[in-house]
């Protein structure tokens, strides 16, 4: 797991400067090791930089950026390959040799006989840049579902990637302006939708997509998709078919795990007691790993869950170990925890403090849950979302005077509350304009945004980002609504959320997250399985429960779902008011927001008609805006 950056320019003799200061950005991502490489191109020259956290091959053979004296192409590569002993043992027998133990080496031999077709036998994370000598050619990939970030700009002075943005502005190589986009869906949802950043100039890779650049030329490609693999819409997909699906559920779940410890350091487990994590737990012990696994214990009773991961410990014989801390700890810690953030988010702040306490502890690699929600249908929206729909089907047949009438009727009489406000909102769209999901998973909606940017034109953006929402509601139609919703979680929530925050909220500590619950074939599995055998039966998840091949306590199967939550309304009315309310107050200089709709939020929150995530994003905004520009 490391850090990378890459440029390519046109003159010589003006990158090494960039790359030692994209070194002092990556730090945190790779504290073990770095490395910096200038390649002369013929017509100018591209410089790789590397930070590394050594988790495969520690020795110095594994040093990036990576050279193939065969070909003399170039690697820098953030990742781990799962695989990467059975791809090599394959290509040995073709007859490549190996000069190190590492997955970045055979990412290289693997490209040098496979080229691009080698992205289709990579299991694992992954983002890298490689330089193909040959074709005169950079080649950027990243991962199929997402988990490890890609980000790129291109313009006058140059192209330029890198594995967080700040890296990229912090270059100088792009102007410190906002991206409208990035704003308006952060606003949308707490968190920036790709392929937008909260940067203009700035975009993502997509996940499961290739870019070349080639003589200026850009192209990007898609190379993977869970729908199209999981229904044999390509040869992957139709030989993975051959597997089956639910009957084959158990193997392929044991599989994946297996496959994710595979390190040079010790590999530990988050234990949070609920049944994702609980789920790893015993999938191991079952294989006859003995896990060992790590907790964040409160010292406070309202918080603190640490009897159900020791109900887990204990059934499953792990070596358990308890992190100890306070609410006073987390809070004091905020402040660290927005800095480290490489894109503004409302989330992220548990994983932030949990990963800290764990790399303290001596854990350098750990394994999370996170993906098991989207996968086998644990959130309520699984429930909630296809209900919707049948209302939103409904509503759109009727005029649209009526519907506006049902709108209004609802704003008068049911309330100010966030969730009549989303409500109303379904009641007055039509509907094809907007799928329910976004309506569930609206931070602010249509209204309130216009409010935000009353002084300035933002039709454009607000089309953009419904043309941009429409295209997983489009490519999932096919799908029964519980897999629907489930495509929609992955690609939406979880990629832009989730996984982003993981990301950098973990690197930020020199940790190392794996999410076994998105290896590809369980992902491609788990599509082609129907939605009603995923809601079959009255237990939480039940068709991962019944996948175990051993049972979980019964106190941790039939708890209430509950994530790892921080009291941020209580904090916001008490410790965090002065902080929060003054930086709300406070106009900001580039007229981002109408100073009267953010001071609005605040005084709803206060009333108690809006929730705590309202006016904490506004704050989060500001914050990283304060700290970047």
């Amino acid at each position: 797991m490391c850090g990378i950056f890459g440029i390519v320019c046109g003159s010589r003799g003006g990158s090494i400067e960039l790359l030692k200061r994209a070194v002092e950005t990556l730090r945190h991502r790779g504290p073990d090791d770095a490395g910096m490489e200038v390649i002369e191109t013929g017509s100018g020259e591209i410089g790789f930089a590397h930070t590394r956290l050594s988790i495969i091959d520690v020795s110095p053979a594994g040093h990036q950026p990576m050279h193939d004296p065969a070909t003399g192409n170039w690697i820098v590569y953030n990742g781990e390959i799962y695989n990467f002993r059975d791809l090599r043992r394959e290509l040995e027998s073709a007859g490549e040799e190996f000069s190190s133990h590492s997955d970045t080496e055979v990412i290289l031999a693997a490209y040098r006989v496979w080229g691009e077709g080698c992205l289709d036998r990579l299991r694992g994370m992954f983002a890298f840049g490689l330089w193909d000598a040959a074709r005169k050619q950079l080649l950027l990939a990243r991962d199929p579902m997402g988990i490890k970030p890609l980000y790129y700009s291109k313009s006058e002075k140059g192209f330029v990637f890198a594995s967080e943005v700040r890296t990229i502005l912090e270059s100088g190589l792009v102007p410190q302006k906002l991206d409208r986009n990035g704003v308006l869906s952060y606003l949308s949802f707490g968190s920036v939708y790709e392929p937008w950043t909260i940067i203009e100039g700035i975009s993502a890779l997509p996940p499961g997509h290739v870019l070349t650049l080639n003589r200026g030329t850009i192209v990007v490609r898609e190379y993977w998709n869970p729908l199209k693999s999981a229904t044999g819409g390509d040869s992957v997909g139709r030989q993975s078919k051959q597997n089956g699906s639910r009957e084959h559920l158990p193997e392929i779940l044991r599989d994946a795990v297996l496959a994710h410890l595979v390190s040079d350091v010790p590999v530990g487990v988050f234990l949070s007691g609920g049944i994702d994590s609980s789920s790893l737990v015993a999938i191991l012990s079952r294989a006859g790993v003995r896990a060992n696994t790590f907790s964040l214990v409160f010292r406070e009773a309202e918080f603190d869950e640490g009897q159900y991961s020791r109900a887990v410990a204990a059934r499953f014989n792990t070596e358990h170990h308890e992190i100890l801390t306070s609410e006073r700890d987390t809070l004091a810690a905020l402040p660290d925890a927005l800095r480290a953030m490489d894109q503004p988010t409302i989330d992220g702040i548990n994983t932030y403090l949990v990963s800290a306490k764990a790399r303290a502890a001596g854990v350098k690699v750990a394994l999370t849950g996170l993906g098991a929600d989207e996968m086998f249908a644990g959130y309520s929206n699984f429930r909630r979302v296809p209900k919707m729909e049948r209302v939103s089907a409904w509503s759109g047949r009727l005029p649209k005077t009526a519907r506006r009438a049902v709108a209004k009727s609802m704003r008068a009489f049911a309330g100010r509350s966030d969730r009549n406000r989303k409500l109303a909102e379904l009641a007055a769209s039509e509907a094809s304009s907007v799928h329910p999901y976004f309506v569930v998973r609206a931070l602010f909606g249509p209204e309130e945004r216009r409010e935000f940017f009353a002084s300035q034109d933002y039709r454009d953006v607000e089309r953009q980002l419904a043309t941009e929402l429409e295209k997983p509601v489009k490519e999932s139609a096919r799908l029964d609504a519980v897999n629907r919703v489930s495509y929609l979680e992955s690609h939406c929530y979880m990629k832009n959320t989730l996984l982003r925050d993981s990301d950098f909220m973990s690197m930020a500590h020199g940790l190392e997250l794996r999410v076994p619950f998105l290896h590809r074939e369980l992902v491609e599995t788990c599509f082609r399985i129907s939605g009603s055998s995923k809601l079959q039966g009255s237990l939480p998840k039940n068709l991962l429960l019944r996948s175990l091949g051993v049972e979980l306590p019964a106190e941790i199967v039939k708890r209430p779902k509950r994530g790892f939550t921080l009291p941020f309304e209580r904090w916001l009315r008490g410790e965090m008011r002065p902080v929060v309310e003054g930086a709300l107050a406070d106009e900001p200089g580039d007229d981002l927001l109408n100073p009267y709709a953010v001071q609005s939020v605040w005084k709803r929150f206060l009333a108690g008609e809006t929730t705590w995530s309202r006016p904490w994003s506004l704050y989060v905004l500001r914050k990283w805006c304060e700290q970047h520009f």
